[in-house]
């Protein structure tokens, strides 16, 4: 089999015409990743037996001439913070090396109704904590295209085994950029659904008001195929809604896509906008200018190509990261109490409680995790709490930026910007310093915090040897007005 850029569609219709079987395939798979994972390192755990016995399934129904579903056989990844029931599920945190989970998460119930193939887990950031895979406790994750620099996180696992074709499609989560910032750097495409849109029911929290499980491909066809099987309202998630979405995910009219109006931000491309109204500037400095001429070479595309292109400000994405890194790591450090060495993980034998409790986590847990444990605890203790926590909530919901995105979508249907200001960096140069680490997710984070969808699609020829990528944002629960446009991105444009 040549597994070189093997898509959904084609891995079906070659399965169903009899070129293969499923079972043959996950074979394939597999001898692609002991050749190649060892320099990679995009998995952490393999389940060849459990994706054979799934493979299987598959066979069967296709040897009783049974209609199969377009996810059947498919052979995928999961990133590791993703329950599957019996399969590792460390989080890349070594304080859950050995456990082992005890259900489905809700998106794993509805691939697995759908025959689809789980080849195994993969790296990331532990808890999700991390823009390079560097922060995983276990292997860092090397980027496909060149594997001194990083793939990008916290998906990175995810993300470089859809690039080195060591998996047809992949899950990841995304909590401000963790599968968009993968993406990109990586040259895939990843979507970051609208919060709801997707169960977190068997997801490992981080974040949980932020937090969305989405979608790996090599394609935007591809991650809207699996967008659509893992969607939908689930009873096990009180913040998932009752959305449905149709064949327009997979299929767009491109007549009415060609409709859709694109908006440019300003601010996301000049080093200080400024305007009579905002004299001190509200724009984002540290756009690479290699990053920056490819994009405007999309945005020409897209000119050309007939489409409406209207200047819009979303002025204060100047406080996006502030907000972030004062919402998340509180959310965090409140979901990451759970694990004390009592109820699961490594437990320290001490002669006390307390003392039990503080060299488990301090075993366990990496510095990045550490590090956003404390100040989360700092911003939430009494005396604190009005002065950061509920500030940062007002301006994330009340005031600023999700008023900013209202606002734009009066204007315009869809939003274009940079993934990440930087082309994927070497491993090791930002590890130890962690404020430059942060600013690689300041064009995605406000998507997260507005709670909107997003997906990161890969430029066509670009002028660099490294992957880029642009984002492509929608209103809530447009997910077909973004993908539609990436589809026609990828077919009609040359």
């Amino acid at each position: 089999m040549d597994l070189k850029g093997l898509t959904v569609k084609k891995f079906n219709k070659g399965l169903v015409a009899g070129n293969f079987s499923a079972c043959e395939a996950v074979e394939e798979f597999f001898n692609s990743i002991e050749e190649k994972d060892k320099k990679i390192d995009a998995y952490l755990s393999l389940n060849k037996d459990f994706a054979l016995n799934q493979a299987e399934d598959t066979d069967r129904k296709i040897a009783k001439k049974e209609k199969i579903n377009l996810m059947a056989g498919i052979p995928m990844a999961v990133k590791d913070n993703i329950l599957i029931e019996g399969l590792p599920a460390t989080s890349a945190s070594k304080i859950l090396e050995n456990y082992r989970a005890s259900y489905d998460a809700t998106v794993i119930k509805k691939l697995k109704n759908a025959g689809a193939v789980f080849l195994g887990k993969t790296n990331m950031d532990e808890f999700a904590m991390g823009s390079s895979t560097e922060n995983s406790g276990f292997k860092i994750t090397k980027n496909p295209h060149d594997l001194t620099r990083v793939p990008g996180g916290s998906s990175g696992g995810s993300a470089a085994a859809v690039a080195a074709d060591l998996a047809v499609v992949a899950l990841g989560s995304d909590t401000g950029g963790s599968i968009r910032q993968p993406a990109a750097f990586c040259g895939v495409v990843g979507l970051k659904p609208t919060y709801g849109a997707v169960s977190r029911y068997g997801a490992m929290a981080m974040a949980s008001s932020l937090d969305q499980i989405g979608s790996f491909g090599k394609t935007v066809e591809d991650a809207a195929i699996l967008f659509k099987e893992i969607s939908g309202h689930d009873d096990l998630d009180s913040t998932s809604a009752a959305a449905s979405y149709g064949e327009e995910l997979i299929n767009p009219d491109f007549e009415n896509i060609k409709k859709l109006k694109i908006g440019i931000p300003e601010e996301y491309f000049a080093p200080t906008f400024q305007s009579e109204s905002r004299p001190d500037g509200v724009g984002i400095d540290g756009l690479d200018n290699e990053v920056g001429k490819n994009i405007e070479a999309v945005i020409n595309d897209f000119k050309k190509s007939g489409f409406e292109i209207k200047k819009i400000s979303l002025p204060h994405t100047k406080y996006a990261l502030s907000c972030y890194y004062i919402i998340m790591p509180a959310e965090a450090s409140t979901n990451l109490s759970r694990y004390d060495g009592i109820r699961y993980g490594i437990r320290s034998e001490e002669k006390t409680l307390l003392d039990m409790y503080k060299k488990s986590r301090s075993k366990g847990f990496g510095e990045e995790v550490k590090r956003r444990i404390i100040l989360g605890t700092f911003v939430l203790s009494a005396g604190y709490y009005d002065a950061y926590y509920a500030k940062a909530q007002k301006v994330r919901s009340l005031i600023l930026i999700k008023n900013d995105f209202d606002e734009a979508f009066k204007q315009v249907d869809v939003i274009l910007t940079p993934v990440s200001p930087t082309l994927p960096f070497k491993i090791g140069e930002k590890i130890s310093d962690p404020l430059s680490m942060y600013l690689s997710d300041i064009f995605t984070i406000p998507v997260n915090l507005a709670g909107v969808p997003a997906v990161s699609i890969p430029v066509k020829n670009p002028t660099t040897a490294l992957p880029v990528g642009f984002q492509l944002i929608g209103r809530h629960f447009k997910e077909a007005d973004i993908l539609g446009l990436g589809q026609y991105y990828e077919q009609s444009i040359i």
